[in-house]
């Protein structure tokens, strides 16, 4: 019996071998893989941070920088930018070409990461359109995402560039957008590759539409993690070791009015420390009634994984603020932010779904 004769008995359209079909699932696994960049990426950069390692090169080569120094001659020639940095002279005077090899590592490997994610996310892009496998309507989504990962990309050498001015580190709102940026576009992969996933189970469903609470909830813990960002850029976390009051007190003695409230909540480590410290609970308390309705719409794994990543997160919390910041309790936390926020956003697409 002939393929067409075939495809007639079982009730299908005969397909071509040069047919083109939307591929939602491949799709759905390349973009949480992208994500999973994203929150690697995020780690990296809090080693970054906390290493004071994100000054070590002073130039933007988005191209030839990818090339590390090889010869002697490259490093010495390397370190003699960085000697010219206000870090090196306010901070590192007389550090050693070793010492200067570490910090440009972690830098060097933070910005390698990114032109790795950008790849990663380019090609298979440029594949799933050569191949005629994105959904119809989500072609300028995916163009769009491109555009906001290489912007996320400027906005890091804009931070760069606010610290290599007469200061030590980079403006701790520089770090707070760079931080921000990285978030959206790790929310909006989420998203999409949720909508990849819903396609993939039903090819007529919906556009799933963001809901007001769920927006709001986001919201919330954007605000907390863009104050954690704030805490990080203004050593803000040195400022108490204790738990939970802070040096003894609810609200902290130490706190000043700086001249503007823009002012004061970017350069004002114990309020910015403050905040943190107790938007922490209005985040939280968000986040378990999100928990309670996904299981109230049957996503139980979905639930319970949202619980144990901010139960885990505020205990991050709590032991970066008494160990005085070390890297390990500090770095863990910043990543564990992240993915809280990649799973709250899969949390709030599958409310979304439902209130459909």
């Amino acid at each position: 019996m002939s393929g067409t004769a075939n495809s007639r008995l079982s009730g299908s359209a005969p397909v071509s071998a040069g047919h083109r079909q939307p591929r939602p699932l491949a799709i759905a696994r390349w973009l949480l893989a992208v994500a999973g960049l994203i929150l690697f990426m995020v780690l990296v950069g809090g080693i970054t941070r906390l290493t004071e390692s994100g000054l070590s090169i002073t130039e933007w080569k988005p191209v030839t920088g990818a090339i590390p120094p090889l010869t002697q001659a490259d490093w010495q020639a390397e370190f003699a930018l960085y000697k010219q940095s206000s870090q090196y002279a306010l901070m590192n005077q007389g550090m050693t070409l070793a010492a200067f090899k570490h910090i440009f590592f972690w830098e060097y490997a933070h910005r390698l990461l990114g032109r790795l994610i950008g790849l990663a996310y380019a090609l298979p892009m440029l594949w799933f359109f050569a191949r005629g496998a994105v959904p119809r309507g989500y072609g300028l989504r995916l163009l769009a995402l491109l555009v906001l990962g290489g912007a996320q990309g400027a906005v890091g050498w804009f931070m760069v560039k606010s610290g290599l001015t007469a200061r030590v580190n980079v403006e701790p709102a520089m770090l707070a957008a760079h931080l921000g940026m990285a978030l959206l576009l790790l929310g909006a992969v989420v998203w999409t590759a949720w909508d990849m996933l819903v396609l993939a189970r039903r090819p007529d469903a919906p556009r799933v539409r963001l809901t007001i609470g769920g927006g709001a909830v986001l919201a919330i813990l954007f605000l907390q993690l863009l104050l954690g960002a704030l805490v990080a850029g203004l050593r803000a976390g040195a400022v108490s070791s204790t738990w939970p009051l802070m040096n003894d007190h609810f609200v902290p003695q130490g706190i000043a009015w700086w001249g503007s409230f823009w002012l004061t909540i970017t350069s004002d480590p114990f309020l910015v420390h403050f905040l943190h410290r107790w938007w922490a609970w209005v985040a939280l308390i968000a986040l378990v009634l999100t928990a309670k309705a996904l299981r109230r719409q049957g996503a139980l794994a979905l639930s319970s994984v949202l619980l144990g990543v901010v139960l885990f997160q505020i205990m991050l919390g709590i032991a970066t603020v008494v160990t005085m910041v070390a890297l390990p309790f500090a770095a863990l936390h910043q990543l564990v932010g992240a993915l809280l926020f990649a799973v709250a956003v899969a949390g709030a697409h599958r409310l979304a779904q439902a209130s459909r």
